[in-house]
């Protein structure tokens, strides 16, 4: 009786750890990719100045993230939640969502992805999504993001795309699909990372150059941009349709300002790669004034006075991030400059923000 019993147990734990190896925990996948500094160029990547005369940018990623989070389930549910808007949203699933002004970029990554790539069966998950900066910064938010979730559904359903292929599909979504007007340097920002000097073409042709920099320059600009928040965001779409149209009604003083961008990139990529760091404030400065002959509204008396704050507390010059019009500042502070120069921005009522530079790009992975 004794032995039957012990039979009888060995064979109930055989039983007990064969179910434990069929259980399936629930798959997480997440993924990230970082904001950027656009740090020459800007407005060179836009159409259709690129097409017509070609672009050329100098941009650097920073360690400020647009976040994402897909949870598979089988409830034949699609549920968004923008964990920093505080918005959800719960659809059934379906090959398409309705682009309606509501997390228009997570559906329109969503019914991209489902009519490009066309999964076996409907797809059941809760998608959440948080962007370290907020909309209007200046810093790709929207692009990032954009680039975040795509990597996400490509990590998820295994869809082989390159850094070049996530870089251009998201450019497509933004651009073609949800018309939004915007350049083409975020997306390969976030999705490559590091320092690159990007070359923009017609038809929608990108060539990425990493620069190889050397780790005490990179410490050296690090600790001399100050990166301040003006508290204030702004609409991007607007002042860049103001800039195309300027571009197709052959403005020649909008035009030369862009060809000036064009070379302050060249002159901002050889500074940092020979080391020229004291160079950097004045080739700032040549492009903000440049900048500013684009369009309207890339800056106003507030942004002015800040800038002018900046030099006054001992910078060198500065730019204000992306398009214009708000958002955040850059501002080169030499030697120790950057503690006063911070001072007396956040005396206006902004923020300095703290940050590095960040060599990688779009990351994923699953748990």
């Amino acid at each position: 009786m004794g032995n039957n019993s012990l039979s009888v147990y060995y064979v109930e734990l055989d039983y007990i750890k064969k179910e434990k190896k069929t259980e399936i925990a629930p798959v997480i996948i997440r993924s990230i990719a970082p904001l950027r500094f656009g740090l020459a160029g800007g407005g060179t990547d836009v159409s259709p100045y690129s097409d017509i005369h070609g672009g050329a940018i100098l941009n650097a990623t920073i360690s400020m993230y647009a976040r994402t989070t897909i949870e598979p389930n089988d409830s034949g549910k699609i549920g968004l939640h923008s964990l920093d808007n505080n918005v959800i949203l719960e659809y059934n699933s379906d090959s398409e969502l309705p682009i309606d002004g509501q997390l228009d970029l997570l559906k329109g990554v969503y019914n991209s992805i489902v009519r490009n790539f066309k999964p076996k069966k409907p797809l059941s998950f809760k998608m959440s999504t948080y962007v370290d900066a907020p909309p209007g910064s200046g810093l790709g938010s929207s692009s990032t993001l954009t680039v975040s979730i795509i990597g996400a559904f490509c990590e998820w359903l295994k869809i082989p795309l390159g850094e070049y292929d996530i870089a251009k599909l998201a450019y497509e979504i933004e651009r073609v699909d949800l018309g939004l007007a915007g350049g083409k340097q975020d997306q390969y920002a976030a999705t490559f990372g590091g320092f690159n000097y990007m070359e923009f073409f017609d038809n929608d042709k990108v060539i990425v150059n990493p620069l190889r920099m050397k780790d005490n320059i990179v410490n050296e600009l690090e600790h001399d941009l100050v990166l301040y928040y003006t508290q204030t965001s702004r609409l991007s779409s607007t002042i860049i349709e103001q800039q195309a149209k300027n571009v197709t009604n052959k403005q020649s003083s909008s035009i030369e300002a862009m060809h000036q961008l064009k070379k302050q990139a060249q002159q901002m990529k050889e500074a940092l790669l020979v080391g020229k760091i004291n160079d950097i404030g004045k080739i700032l400065d040549f492009g903000w004034r440049q900048k500013k002959q684009m369009a309207e509204g890339i800056t106003n008396p507030e942004i002015d006075h800040i800038y002018e704050t900046a030099l006054s507390a001992g910078a060198t010059g500065g730019k204000i991030s992306g398009a214009g019009g708000g958002g955040f500042m850059l501002c080169f502070a030499p030697v120790n400059k950057r503690y006063q120069v911070a001072k007396a921005l956040e005396e206006l009522g902004g923020k300095t923000m703290p940050y590095r530079f960040v060599k990688n790009g779009l990351t994923t992975w699953k748990i």
